[in-house]
């Protein structure tokens, strides 16, 4: 007997859970860096997440849920380093050094626009209302990274640190559609974030970073605790069940949602200052996401591929947060 199909308000509130969750870790983020070691505190969340995932895998398919040939294994764990390493890592640095939690979200919105042109270059040629979208959404980006966007004082590395993320996620996303994974998606996640939290701690390592910091404040703790909690388990989990049950165009609204709700919660809670030249850049962008996803959702109709690749670590979809982060 087929599973009943899921209510309507239970789709809209695992798809407001993504919405709200993922669009809230780049403000979490900015919190956790305030005290605590960027990637040293980036490698501790995708490490407590990967093993709370795999409790509740042992627990649910015992030994079973565990089966993986090395080379999926060692598949995943690329996947993992790239999107968290990369991806996430370069977004914790980039905040450390003052970029506002609003920017950032802006400049990792062009993920799908990266993904476009990565499947441009292996063959896959775009529809021209997708190359269109991609153009448009780099003159966006263009104008995220002028001075004018930036508050007085914060250098332009921070957010050329979060430019080289969205590149290095969509190559991990890109790179999810083409090696091979266990064919457990949980396991997948699992071994994603294990390989990304043992490359975030060797970094943090390699470069300095103070694990033991003297001083570290209740709000950067729970700022981390809620990324781990929420944005690498619980949105997640939305995430992966809305794929299975609901059309990907819907789901993958979520690439143009979460910078709208970064920058609310940014101004709203933090304060963050969104200078003219910000909105404009950031509605370009998130425009040009929209037509981009939208025309992907139209080709997924007719022809399989993968899901866009803002979301944290999922199987074979380009994974993750965005980031969302």
């Amino acid at each position: 007997m087929a599973p009943a199909a899921p209510k309507v308000w239970q789709v809209w509130t695992a798809l407001g859970l993504v919405y709200v969750v993922w669009g809230s870790t780049y403000l979490a983020i900015a919190y956790v860096v305030q005290t605590l070691p960027p990637l040293l505190s980036a490698g501790v969340r995708y490490g407590v997440a990967g093993l709370l995932l795999a409790g509740y895998l042992a627990l649910r398919r015992g030994r079973r849920g565990f089966r993986a040939t090395r080379r999926q294994v060692a598949g995943a764990g690329v996947v993992g380093v790239l999107l968290l390493l990369g991806g996430n890592g370069l977004v914790t640095l980039a905040e450390q050094q003052e970029l506002p939690s609003s920017l950032a979200a802006l400049l990792v919105a062009a993920v799908p626009l990266w993904v476009a042109l990565l499947r441009a270059g292996t063959g896959d040629r775009p529809a021209g209302r997708t190359l269109v979208g991609v153009a448009i959404g780099f003159a966006g980006v263009a104008l995220l990274l002028l001075p004018g966007a930036r508050p007085e004082g914060v250098a332009l590395l921070p957010a050329l640190l979060v430019v080289c993320s969205s590149l290095l996620w969509s190559l991990g996303s890109f790179a999810a559609t083409r090696l091979d994974s266990p064919a457990d998606a949980l396991l997948t996640t699992v071994v994603q974030m294990l390989a990304g939290s043992a490359a975030l701690a060797l970094a943090g390592g390699l470069r300095g970073e103070d694990a033991t910091p003297v001083e570290v404040s209740a709000v950067s703790l729970l700022a981390l605790a809620y990324l781990t909690v929420f944005g690498s388990i619980v949105a997640f989990t939305a995430y992966s069940w809305l794929l299975g049950v609901a059309p990907v165009s819907q789901v993958s609204t979520y690439a143009y949602v979460n910078p709208v709700v970064a920058v609310l919660l940014g101004a709203l809670i933090a304060g963050e200052a969104v200078s003219r030249l910000t909105v404009v850049g950031g509605l370009v962008t998130v425009l040009a996401v929209a037509v981009v996803v939208s025309e992907e959702g139209r080709r997924r109709r007719r022809t399989p591929l993968e899901v866009p690749a803002d979301a944290p670590t999922t199987p074979r979809s380009g994974t993750a947060g965005a980031a969302a982060p």
